[in-house]
């Protein structure tokens, strides 16, 4: 695999860049719809497939906790492959995370995301 080449936030595809901008807003079904129907989301973990499992992973995601969330670097391996970091703090055990959100697009869709530090 490529060596990830730091980019700036805007520099990430537009579906990642809508999915972002939509889990931050809460809007459960725009962030769906960076989705493709047969994508996989891991996190914490935990394996969502298709769109109903990803529905309820946005829906769930987070909701036991209070943080911030700030999207501190992106970087982009290849035309497929890219990364989005969030620095997270709040009252989740430990406080305070770096998570690095791990997409891969195939056109204007997501196919698959792997959340983990």
């Amino acid at each position: 695999m490529t060596t990830p080449t730091s980019i700036q936030p805007d520099q990430l595809p537009a579906a990642v860049r809508g999915y972002l901008a939509a889990h931050a807003a809460l809007d459960t079904d725009t962030a769906l719809r960076a989705f493709s129907p047969t994508a996989v989301v891991v996190d914490e973990g935990i394996t969502y497939r298709g769109t109903e499992e990803i529905r309820g992973f946005l829906t769930k995601a987070g909701a036991d906790y209070t943080y911030t969330s700030t999207l501190v670097a992106a970087e982009r391996t290849d035309d497929a492959h890219w990364v989005a970091v969030h620095h997270l703090e709040g009252d989740f055990p430990g406080g305070v995370v770096d998570l690095r959100y791990r997409f891969v697009v195939d056109g204007d869709s997501i196919v698959e995301l792997v959340i983990a530090p």
